[in-house]
């Protein structure tokens, strides 16, 4: 099992007192396998995934990736694991203003040591970038930088993809697009996707729909 998740629990202080976002979810995730992860505004799904990539720490609970423990690593060992084996497509787009979107896509892929220019260069094409590689992120869209935020995970070839709305700020015909260079990276690399969407069309083109309420997966 690529990603176990068990008894994980998670609060947040309130102004009358701590606020339980999560408790005791479990999840199991296995390598090759795309699960859509759903729930209302405020339901806790991106802190989930933040718990889930290192970003920031549960109150109890386990979450093992590859069979290592994310709950027991130090800032430096999950900051490894998001260069090493842990790609995440954020709702912002955070990318390097000062790189362009040649370097931007490639910047993962170095640190992880796997840059491959082909396969950088066909992600862009993949997601209409190709005549984009040369400017920089304020010259772009938000559209257009969420997608090269995406082929900046994707060129890393991660084992592990976290997506949190990751076609938010795109149209159904790019959507569409974006998510098939996701399953493409499950299928030749034996990934894994976790995804969280509000969109129905994207979730039901994954294997597996959880639903995420009241702290509990369901």
């Amino acid at each position: 099992m690529l990603l176990e998740i068990e008894r994980l629990t998670k609060s947040f202080a309130g102004p009358e007192g701590p606020v339980e976002v999560l408790r005791g979810v479990e999840l199991a995730l296995d390598a090759g396998r795309t699960l859509a992860l759903t729930g209302e505004s405020g339901s806790g799904k991106s802190t989930l995934l933040h718990l889930v990539g290192g970003l920031d720490t549960a109150d109890g609970g386990s979450i093992r990736i590859d069979g290592q423990e994310v709950t027991a690593l130090d800032d430096a060992g999950r900051a490894a694991l998001r260069r090493g084996t842990v790609g995440i497509v954020f709702q912002q787009f955070n990318l390097i203003p000062s790189l362009t979107v040649s370097a931007n896509i490639a910047f993962q892929a170095r640190l992880a040591g796997r840059h491959d220019p082909d396969r950088a260069a066909r992600l862009a094409a993949a997601l209409g970038l190709t005549d984009q590689l040369e400017k920089y992120p304020e010259q772009l869209s938000g559209g257009q930088q969420q997608r090269v935020a995406i082929a900046r995970t994707l060129a890393a070839r991660p084992r592990l993809v976290l997506a949190d709305e990751p076609t938010g700020n795109l149209d159904e015909a790019t959507s569409g697009a974006v998510l098939d260079q996701m399953l493409e990276l499950v299928s030749e690399t034996g990934a894994a996707l976790l995804m969280v969407t509000h969109s129905q069309s994207l979730a039901a083109r994954m294997e597996r729909r959880l639903h995420l309420r009241r702290g509990r997966l369901e």
